[in-house]
Parts: C-alpha cells; structure tokens; sequence
C-alpha cells in the first residue's frame, strides 16, 4: 500500500483518496440538512404513533413527585433503575410512546435487531438473570427487556405514557420544577432527567413530490403493518402482489430491506451512499458458555468491549465481532512494522489499516453480487468511520433475486415522486408503497428532541442558553437550571456500545440525587468555572477524527458535508474510558467539585 503502486484505489492510499474525493463531492449539496424534515408541519403524520391506542385518554394529573424522568428508553430506565437502587423510588417516567423502549419501542421493523452483541448491549442483563437468545437480539427481544427493566425498578407504578411533556419550568421560591404536558398535567417535582434518545426522531428527505405519492407511505421507525401484514416475527403476506420501493441504504435498511425482498413482488432500493457491510455471524447463544458464566461476567465484557476500541491492550477480545477488527489489524500492523512515532505516524498508519479493511468490504461485494454493476454501485468508497459501518449476513445476497432492483442515484438521491412512482435520473419505477429508511435526527439538540421548552433560573430558557453551544458539566448539568440532569452525547462521550454510557451517566445522576438528599440539599447547581474548564476541555480536544470527519462523504456524522455549521463544543469526549474515569473520580471525590449546594 503506497503511493508508487497501480493507481487502483483498492491498493493505493493516493488513489483511494482521490476516489473517495470523487464520491464525496458527488454527494455534496447546497442545501445540507435543509433537505430534510423531521416530522414539522405537513410532516406531522409521518411521526404519528402506530403502536398506541388512538382512543386513550385520562384526566390530568396535579401531583409531586420526588424524581420525573423525561424519556422512557434505556437512558430513563437505566436512570430509574439506579435511582431504584439507591432507594429512591419516588419516580415517574413521562413518555410519548405508549410503553417503555425508547428506540425499540419505535423501531419494529422487519429485520430489527442490535449490532452491537447483545450480551453488552442489553443492561442489567447479570441483575436481572437474563441472557439473550442470540448474540445479537431482535428488536422484539430487546423490547422486551425494556419490559423487564421497568417491571422489576417499580417503573410502571407511576409512568405516565402516551404524554408529551410541553414546559419545564423552574421555581425558585419552591425549588421545585414544575412540568406542564399535553393532557393537561401540572406536576411538581424536586428532580428532572431528560433522555430524549437519538434515535427515535424520524429524519424525512423533503423530495418534490412526497406528498403527492397516493400509495402507501411511512417511515420505517413508524412501520405499518396493516398495509404489510406480518409483524416483526411473521412474514409480511400482505406484499406478495405489491411493488416496494425502499428510500435509503443505511444501518435500518441494510435489516429490513433483505425482508422486504422475501415478501415483496417487486423491490426497488434507492441509493445514495452505501453502506459498508461487514459480516456479522450471528448465532444462538451457546448453553455450555452460559453454564461457565461467573459473578461480574457482564461488567468484565463490557470493559473488555470499551479498552479494545479505546486503545487500551487487553490479553483476549471476549466480544471478537465486526468492531474489533480494525483493532485486530492496528495491532498486526505494528507487529510488522512497529510503533509509529508522533501523531502524523499515527495518523498515516491508521490510514494504512483503514484502507486494507475497506478493500476487504469492497471485495467482500465482489464475491457476494453476482452482477458486476449493481457489486460496483453497492461499493463503500470512504473511510469507515464516515459512514456508521453495518453488519449483516444476507444483505448483499438479497441483490442477487431477480425481484430486486438497486437503482443507484449517484450520490444525488431521489430526483422527484409521482402519485405512483419514484424519478431518479429521468427514469421512472412504479411503486405501490414507499418506505423512508432515512434515519434519524441524530444531532438534534435536546430541547428539539424533547419538544418541551425548559425555563431555568430568571426566566432563562435552555434554547437560548444553549443557541451557540453547549455549555455544561460533563454534558450532565448546565448552569442556571438546578435539579435539572440530562443524559446526551453532547459533552459527554459517543461509544459504539451506546447503553454503556447511558448506565455510567445513570449512576452518576443517581449518586448526585441520593448525596443532595442525604445532605439534605435544596438545590445543586453548576458552578460558572467548572462549566468553563469543561468546555475548554471539549474544544481543546486533538482528535483525528475531527479532520476525517470534515473530509468525509456527507452523512449525519458531518453533518451532511457541512461540519463547520454545528457549534465546535457540541461534541464529545472521543475516548470513552477517559470520560468514565472522570465521572468514577468525581464521585470517589465525594466532595461535589464543581457544583454550588443550596441547603434547606
């Protein structure tokens, strides 16, 4: 691999760079994430919720409680159920969803399922005596210890479903938040956790024509069985006479479009970027490992899963998937070559590594479509980490049915919708259903994914607070909006394993609650320095992922090739055990550092 080689892009670093330059400004438009809607206005329907009962009502609801906790997926359960277990049980979830899951509660499509392994992904699995069926679980599955959770931490007892939370609103003289909801509700409440999630926010691409469609139409985090038939667990039967055409070629279509393809007539997949598609050898959980499991088997996996992607040597790869591939490769190219030195070293070495995992993706379509020009389209020309890389077993075989068409858009995506077709280059495909793969509002700030104004101290709303940046303590507190916890990726730290950093920053609020309460605190607050230092933390940061990005095809993680246009400090700690660490330390501390404490 150097510069002096065949000019192919699968051998050559200088090649591949001005291959991936090709691709990637291909893709670029002007109006970047204005091509998108996120459920506002003449989208409303697209993000109504299949799953509740339309009919629900209940009268509204005066009360105080010691703890609301805003969001009922793995972020407010996992809250909750630290909470729980310091004895804090005085809880209530507020929830749009008709049930508790968050992501798996929204995302019942075909195909769903984790691509992180299960027996990591899933909390509390070792306290609640649960080990998944599979090494990487059904969505159906993963709803289900949703469930569990909720059921075992005393969570149904007091959540309130089917509820929007509209306004937080900060009462000094009290010291008390009170929160006004769409049924009319005005609660009281010492304590708020806001976790809106990332995934749940349906991100809709704005085509000339999309509401001119008349067949069927949804998103696939709102699937709609009616028209398919099926569920997540039986064939979709109602599609055998039905023309599909998928909208997206990311991580939700690469799992439901090879279902689509067994049940559908016809299946048209619309592409603009693929994905890369690496293996992911899902099997049953094996009966004799779980026997030999011991107490902590959970947290030590966990831990392994987290030092592996941060850098950190561990004697065995309990978890060895997809992930830790590349790690595999860094280490078996410093075996050959040794340490590089400095930080251009490093960053050329990792250059070298990514590119011999891409060939190898880019080969493996080769080998598994059968058609030389649809295995050529299907090819991920980018760094791995510009796209979030996928995992499947039957993705790339699906483009070998004769029922299956992949039309490539060239990076533009979808030119226009007829009342029953979809354009793309002037061509025309007739479909009776479209379905949006599109994805999700990832960097969404919190008071967008929330939809709820929150007021702090002196009628000062987080919205404007937060118009330039994020500003906070360890992305869980911001001054002037005591009481006020929120769990994000925001100032905190992104990990592939996502649950994992939901759990630590659980705990830590449940620590910072059950001290306030213990020292018998009206108020906990962010001191003005410490959200200053850790500001300047997150802009110092040197990560070379900052330039990939930027250089990187456009996708959410840039952005949509405009990384400049989301403020510098509303990322993250890029080494995850690094921010864990911060958050231990703080609380072995014991001394609230950095928080200004009002008594009763």
């Amino acid at each position: 691999m150097n510069s002096h080689s065949s000019g192919d892009p699968s051998l050559d670093i200088v090649a591949a760079r001005k291959k991936y330059q090709q691709e990637r400004d291909k893709r670029l438009r002007s109006d970047g994430t204005a091509q998108f809607n996120y459920g506002t206005e003449a989208f409303t329907h697209f993000i109504a919720d299949p799953f509740a009962n339309p009919d629900f009502d209940r009268a509204p609801i005066n009360d105080a409680v010691d703890v609301i906790i805003i969001g009922g997926g793995f972020g407010g359960l996992l809250t909750a159920a630290r909470l729980y277990q310091q004895g804090i049980c005085d809880v209530r979830i507020i929830e749009k969803g008709a049930d508790v899951g968050g992501t798996w509660y929204w995302n019942r499509f075909p195909g769903a399922r984790c691509d992180t392994e299960a027996y990591i992904y899933m909390p509390l699995l070792e306290e609640l005596g649960y080990i998944p069926r599979e090494k990487y679980a059904s969505g159906v599955e993963i709803r289900e210890h949703c469930e569990r959770i909720a059921k075992t931490h005393g969570v149904y007892d007091k959540a309130c479903f089917q509820t929007q939370a509209t306004e937080l609103r900060w009462d000094q003289d009290s010291a008390r938040w009170l929160l006004k909801t769409d049924r009319g509700d005005n609660m009281r409440c010492r304590f708020v956790c806001t976790s809106a999630g990332i995934l749940h926010r349906a991100k809709l691409p704005d085509i000339p024509g999309i509401h001119d469609f008349e067949g069927r139409v949804f998103h696939t985090s709102r699937w709609d069985y009616d028209y398919t038939g099926g569920s997540p667990t039986e064939r979709m039967s109602k599609l055998k006479n039905k023309s599909v055409g998928v909208v997206g070629t990311g991580a939700t279509a690469i799992q439901c479009i090879p279902e689509l393809a067994i049940d559908a007539q016809q299946l048209y997949v619309f592409q603009r970027t693929p994905s890369s598609i690496d293996v992911r050898n899902n099997q049953p959980t094996d009966a004799e490992w779980q026997n030999q499991l011991q107490p902590g088997w959970q947290r030590e996996r966990i831990d392994n899963f987290n030092y592996l992607l941060s850098g950190i040597p561990v004697e065995e790869d309990l978890v060895n998937d997809g992930w830790t591939s590349v790690v595999h490769m860094t280490q078996e190219h410093i075996a050959e070559h040794g340490l590089p030195e400095g930080e251009e070293a490093m960053a050329q070495m990792s250059e070298v590594v990514d590119l011999k995992k891409m060939s190898q993706l880019r080969a493996r379509v080769e080998q598994q479509v059968n058609s030389s020009e649809t295995a050529e389209a299907l090819k991920p020309w980018y760094r791995q980490w510009c796209k979030r890389p996928c995992f499947h077993d039957s993705y790339l075989d699906t483009y070998n049915r004769d029922n299956v068409t992949l039309v490539d858009t060239q990076g533009r995506g979808v030119e226009k919708i007829l009342p029953n077709a979809v354009v793309v280059n002037g061509e025309t495909y007739p479909v009776d259903c479209l379905v949006f793969a599109t994805g999700f509002d990832f960097f969404a700030t919190v008071t967008r994914r929330l939809q709820c104004t929150i007021i702090g101290k002196n009628g000062l709303s987080l919205a404007d607070k937060w118009a330039n940046g994020v500003s906070s303590l360890f992305g869980l507190h911001t001054r002037g909006f005591p009481n006020l916890f929120i769990l994000s990726n925001d100032q905190s730290t992104n990990t592939v394993n996502f649950t994992h950093t939901l759990d630590e920053q659980a705990k830590h609020i449940a620590y910072v609650i059950e001290q306030s309460k213990a020292r018998d605190l009206r108020s906990v607050d962010v001191d003005a320095q410490a959200e200053t230092e850790w500001v300047e933390k997150i802009l110092a940061q040197n990560s070379p992922m900052k330039q990939l990005i930027a250089e990187c095809t456009p996708s959410f993680y840039n952005n949509e090739g405009n990384p400049d246009a989301r403020p510098g400090q509303n990322t993250f700690i890029t080494n995850t055990t690094e921010y864990f660490k911060i958050l231990q330390d703080w609380r072995d501390n014991n001394a609230f550092e950095g928080l200004e404490t009002l008594h009763e």
